[in-house]
């Protein structure tokens, strides 16, 4: 332009300030570019900062949401845990309880046990001991009347006076060894 004024016989301008049509033209292509700019372009930005903004918020809503879930589920965990440990002493307990309870059982069965082997025992013990105190009666009854026909010089045959004579003889025994 400054060559084209130095054609036309204008004065030389200043470099500086620009010719007014320059300024006109700059004026204008900058409100249209602003208005394009803010029409089109701006929008677009905004909605996809805030389709960004969403999605960043959205992530973090869910990433909450997924944290509070699993502390949820953290707890409810927990809370079985604790459940299924109770629930394992009380069992340990029970089964404790059991075996005592057998083992009293057990042990009450073992002593019954026992007495009815003690008591069968001292039965036949004191069979036992009568029929040996009957043999040894009948055979200190033989020898005593064998000895007592030695010294007598007769004979105590007679079985029914000799059987008299042997128990009074061990009856005389007995109330001696009572005393």
């Amino acid at each position: 332009m400054y060559f084209l004024a130095a054609e036309g016989g204008e004065a030389a301008h200043n470099p500086i300030i620009p010719a007014w049509e320059e300024i006109v033209v700059g004026g204008i292509a900058f409100i249209v570019l602003c208005f394009v700019l803010m029409k089109f372009v701006f929008p677009r930005m905004e909605q996809t900062f805030q389709a960004r903004v969403d999605a960043i918020e959205g992530g973090i809503k869910r990433a909450e949401a997924a944290q509070a879930e699993a502390n949820q589920l953290l707890e409810q965990y927990r809370a079985q845990l604790a459940e299924a440990r109770t629930d394992a002493a009380k069992i340990r307990d029970d089964a404790r309880a059991d075996a005592e309870g057998i083992r009293q059982d057990i042990l009450a069965k073992a002593r019954e046990e026992s007495d009815r082997i003690i008591a069968a025992g001292k039965e036949q013990l004191a069979a036992e001991r009568a029929t040996i105190v009957r043999e040894l009666r009948t055979e200190v009854g033989t020898i005593a009347v064998d000895l007592a026909s030695r010294i007598v010089g007769e004979s105590l045959a007679d079985e029914a006076r000799r059987k008299g004579t042997v128990d009074r003889f061990l009856s005389g025994l007995e109330s001696t060894g009572a005393r």
